[in-house]
């Protein structure tokens, strides 16, 4: 029997007094949500069993609408809040939601840190390609050349591949797709969160609001057409020139491996101070 049909179903996380929710009409937020609250219920995760970190940015909004246990933290500081709990309870599944600015940009130091620790913490990241909540400025993951309320004439900044630098910093789980390709945000999340070690999953969710308008993408259907016309899986762009991947989303697994997690290596060093101890 599955997890799915004997464990506690999805409905049991979402707080759905308080819906509908305040994100912007064309927003995948909602679609990101609703695919991670499958993957708790499909790995058989309770309530109660659950820490969700958020910090500042539209997607820090998602606590709003969750029964689960919560913590909402100053901009860029989710992973260590995140990382705090772990290592005070590691029965708990803690898992900590970020934005594009939030993860990577302000807090870049420590999303490289919580890779190189490989800490037992899923890392759910929305990437809507901007500083959304706050007036479309460009991130660090705005594309090249992109407009932004703070680059009218073009995002002079290359873009960062936050699931590049995860993998390289040491990340046992890492994978990106589209809000477009909903059935592969369940899975990876699923596979994110029975995964030991840091894992992270980037889910590019392109704001209608800023982005879209000031890029002339189009609508939010044409946005979500965009997106599938450029993801492009890992496999086949490793094929690619760098020219023809520039105008590219890169998606699939990047980091998928077995390593020791920061917890087991902390577990070694507790005893292994526990018998000098006792000889003492």
């Amino acid at each position: 029997m599955s997890k799915r049909s004997c464990e506690v179903s999805w409905k049991a996380f979402l707080r759905e007094e308080n819906l509908p929710h305040q994100w912007c009409p064309g927003c995948g937020y909602g679609v990101i949500l609703k695919s991670m609250l499958f993957a708790f219920e499909k790995e058989g995760l309770a309530p109660k069993d659950v820490v969700v970190v958020t910090g500042i940015g539209c997607w820090g909004k998602a606590d709003d609408y969750l029964y689960t246990n919560t913590v909402h933290v100053t901009h860029g500081r989710a992973l260590p809040v995140a990382t705090g709990i772990k290592v005070a309870n590691p029965s708990l599944k803690v898992v900590a939601l970020m934005g594009d600015g939030d993860s990577a940009t302000i807090g870049g130091n420590h999303l490289i840190h919580s890779s190189r620790r490989n800490i037992d913490v899923t890392a759910i990241v929305a990437n809507n390609l901007n500083y959304g909540m706050t007036g479309g400025q460009y991130s660090c993951t705005t594309p090249l050349y992109s407009r932004t309320s703070t680059s009218w004439y073009g995002d002079p900044e290359p873009a960062l591949d936050i699931c590049r630098v995860v993998e390289a910093a040491g990340a046992s789980f890492a994978a990106r797709t589209t809000v477009y390709h909903v059935a592969m945000i369940e899975k990876y999340i699923s596979m994110a969160v029975s995964h030991e070690g840091f894992s992270l999953v980037e889910v590019i969710s392109p704001c209608p609001t800023y982005f879209g308008r000031y890029n002339k993408v189009g609508s939010a259907p044409a946005m979500l057409n965009w997106l599938k016309e450029n993801a492009v899986p890992v496999e086949r762009a490793s094929k690619l020139s760098d020219e023809e991947r520039k105008e590219t989303f890169v998606t699939g697994i990047f980091a998928d491996k077995k390593g020791q997690s920061f917890l087991s290596r902390y577990g070694e060093i507790q005893s292994r101070a526990r018998r000098e101890l006792e000889r003492e």
